[in-house]
This record gives structure tokens, C-alpha cells and sequence, in this order.
């Protein structure tokens, strides 16, 4: 079965940085183009950045761009999210999943998460 696996979130204050992990499993990763997402308190759940299952491509939302950089390495199955200049507004939950416009929270497959917290 699909495993997403999370980690390297924490508490940073504004202006740092922070390396973002994901280990999938149970999907063929190299084929699937992949997302990290976002949900912060009260909020619905918002794409902040994909790339391509070659990892030729990229794109970002507008409130990451020029700050965020989703990478990925296709040997171990990762992908990855380089967080920097981080801003309290980052603080959230963030996911990664396979690349989907649309979603459903409930019945769509989701991993724990990798708790953000941006310190003003």
C-alpha cells in the first residue's frame, strides 16, 4: 500500500530555513510527478509546489516563488521541499502526495505530515 513519510519540519524563526523530506513506498515513485502541500490552521489545504516525475520541471505557488525549491531523487524514492527566507505565514502542516489538483482530505491517502512553525 501507498506510505508517504514526512519529516524535517520544526520551529525556526522568520528569515531561516528548513529542509523538508518525503519517503514514498508503495507507489512507482519515478513516474509520478509530486506535490507538497499545505494546510494551516483554519485554512483549506493549498498546493505549494510540484515537479515532474523526471524532475525536469517545477512550479510553485505565487506566495512561495523564488523561496521554496521542490527537488526530487528518483534512486531513493524522495522528494524534497528547501524552504528558505521562511515567513510566519509558512507555518502550517505540510504533505507531500502524488501531483493532483484536486483532493479529498477524507478518502484520499494522506501521510502524517511534517509539522512548520515560523517564529516572528
Amino acid at each position: 500500500q501507498v506510505q508517504l513519510v514526512e519529516s524535517g519540519g520544526g520551529l525556526v524563526q522568520a528569515g531561516g530555513s528548513l529542509r523538508l523530506s518525503c519517503a514514498a513506498s508503495g507507489i512507482t515513485f519515478s513516474i509520478n510527478a509530486m506535490g507538497w502541500y499545505r494546510q494551516a490552521p483554519g485554512k483549506q489545504r493549498e498546493l505549494v509546489a510540484a515537479i515532474a516525475s523526471s524532475g525536469g520541471s517545477t512550479n510553485y505557488a505565487d506566495s512561495v516563488k523564488g523561496r521554496f525549491t521542490i527537488s526530487r531523487d528518483n534512486a531513493k524514492n524522495t522528494v524534497y521541499l528547501q524552504m528558505n527566507s521562511l515567513k510566519p505565514k509558512d507555518t502550517a502542516v505540510y504533505y507531500c502526495n502524488t501531483y493532483r489538483t484536486t483532493w479529498d482530505i477524507k478518502n484520499d491517502y494522506w501521510g502524517q505530515g511534517t509539522q512548520v512553525t515560523v517564529s516572528s
